[in-house]
């Protein structure tokens, strides 16, 4: 017995160092679990903080401010409106941010994306575009008396803040383009400086050298040399040098600053590109601009901003395109060049790009195509409401050929007419909404006179209905475009 117990002990203690092994063995791989656990927890502290800051620093305007009375929703694509502000309030000041404490806007873009996804262009519309801006809230809650023949950037001064007036330049640009706005976006400078600092720079090109007298003509003196002829990259102050440069380049105007501003925005587009269209690259950059930018309440949230950026991730380069407001000088202004204006609005309205294609996305139609409305017994007035010359007298034509009577052919009172109208009588309803399935999209509107007029709007020339006039932009938009993908040295300037 006295021999066995030591074997005994000695299996057992060796026993005992073997499960000791066994555990030192097994035992890195719960420490790599908790660990990675960890970081895991510790990362997903840092974005939800990041994401919740993100949350806090998202400015808005109210949307009490948007007029009630405003284009129908839109069926096909989206329209985003972005504006730059020139304020010099808060940490704009070190950035030379305009005169005074009031927010002025002298860029502005209308970017509409197509409902396919793979389209977008981006229409700039002149500072000192002669315009009408309709009635504006003030921050009082008062609304002002609509305004004629005035300058663009009036609109976002009206009430004279900081902040400027969002809502009033929204509700002008509607009332130009006969376009619903679904968001609205404000930088100011220091919204821009961050974003461009965040990205790491963007790349721009001179087309000559440019001095501090062409960035300020009040200095009476050339100074010194703010960037070289050529290609360069830029962020912070000097992206905002290059993009508010007017003079000493071109004909000085704000035209040559406008094709400018359009080859940065293209630049920085493509740069973002490049590193990647996800959460992880968009984050950082929307918290950069958050605490300097202005929203509407649609995207008045990290989640939403950060859906409606990643929804642009399919957008190809080179079918995002630039151009400018068909435009002339009426002096030191400038006025709208129409029909050619009307023609890109409607276009824009039935998802059609600059060059003509159908971006809209709809599946063809399968089924037989329904049968023609027959117009036997109706009467009808037809009056244009546009500037687009001889379109009364085509849907005349088309409305005949149909079985139509046409009374009567002219010109209506105002020739500001987005939509189609069908106004009628009491006895006349069932035949105006015969006329309807004519004119898609046109507003039936019951009035005490008796019989039918029909007051053609801008959409008219560009859907599919009874006449087969334009439905694409003048050719000479397109062949002015930007793409984002062009060179960046190229068509820089105007004059």
């Amino acid at each position: 017995m006295s021999t066995q117990i030591p074997v005994r002990r000695r299996q057992a203690r060796g026993a005992v160092r073997r499960r000791r092994r066994r555990r030192r063995v097994r035992s890195p791989v719960p420490v790599v679990v908790l660990v990675v656990a960890s970081l895991i927890a510790v990362l997903a502290a840092v974005a939800g903080w990041t994401y919740l800051r993100l949350n806090a620093s998202i400015n808005t305007f109210g949307a009490e401010g948007v007029d009630t009375d405003r284009p129908a929703a839109n069926v096909a694509g989206q329209n985003i409106l972005v504006l730059g502000s020139d304020s010099r309030s808060g940490g704009n000041s070190r950035l030379g941010g305009g005169r005074g404490d009031v927010g002025r806007s002298d860029t502005a873009l209308l970017v509409h994306v197509y409902r396919d996804g793979k389209h977008a262009v981006a229409v700039s519309i002149p500072r000192d575009t002669l315009v009408d801006i309709p009635r504006c809230r003030l921050p009082n809650g008062t609304w002002t008396v609509p305004q004629t023949n005035v300058m663009f950037n009036a609109a976002f001064a009206v009430g004279a803040t900081a902040k400027g007036n969002p809502a009033c330049t929204q509700n002008t640009v509607e009332k130009l383009t006969g376009l619903r706005v679904d968001h609205t976006i404000v930088i100011d400078f220091e919204g821009f400086s961050k974003i461009t600092k965040a990205v790491g720079g963007v790349p721009v090109c001179l087309p000559k050298n440019v001095y501090q007298g062409d960035l300020n003509p009040n200095r009476g003196a050339r100074g010194r040399l703010l960037f070289a002829k050529g290609p360069q990259t830029v962020s912070g102050q000097k992206a905002l040098d290059y993009v508010r440069i007017r003079y000493g380049i071109g004909d000085g105007s704000d035209i040559g600053r406008i094709k400018r501003q359009q080859a940065f925005i293209s630049g920085l587009i493509k740069k973002v590109r490049a590193q990647g269209l996800d959460p992880a690259t968009l984050l950082p950059l929307a918290e950069a601009a958050a605490a300097s930018m202005t929203v509407d309440p649609g995207l008045g949230s990290a989640d939403k901003l950060l859906s409606f950026a990643l929804a642009m991730k399919d957008i190809d380069l080179h079918n995002t395109k630039f151009i400018t407001l068909p435009w002339r000088y009426q002096g030191a202004r400038i006025a709208i060049v129409h029909p050619d204006a009307d023609l890109l609005w409607a276009a824009l309205k039935a998802d059609r790009t600059l060059d003509g294609i159908d971006a809209s996305g709809k599946a063809k139609p399968t089924s037989k195509p329904t049968p023609p409305v027959s117009g036997t017994g109706i009467s009808l007035a037809l009056y244009n409401g546009t500037t687009i010359t001889g379109l009364a007298a085509r849907a005349a034509t088309e409305l005949k050929a149909s079985g139509f009577t046409v009374t009567a052919v002219g010109t209506a009172a105002s020739q500001r007419y987005t939509s189609t109208m069908i106004q009628y009588g009491p006895a006349a309803r069932e035949q105006a909404q015969t006329l309807a399935r004519v004119f898609r999209g046109a507003k039936l509107q019951p009035v005490t006179a008796a019989g039918i007029t029909v007051i053609l709007g801008t959409t008219y020339a560009s859907t599919a209905g009874a006449t087969p006039g334009p439905t694409v932009p003048p050719s000479t938009l397109n062949g002015k475009a930007r793409s984002a993908d062009d060179d960046p040295c190229s068509n820089l300037s105007y004059g």
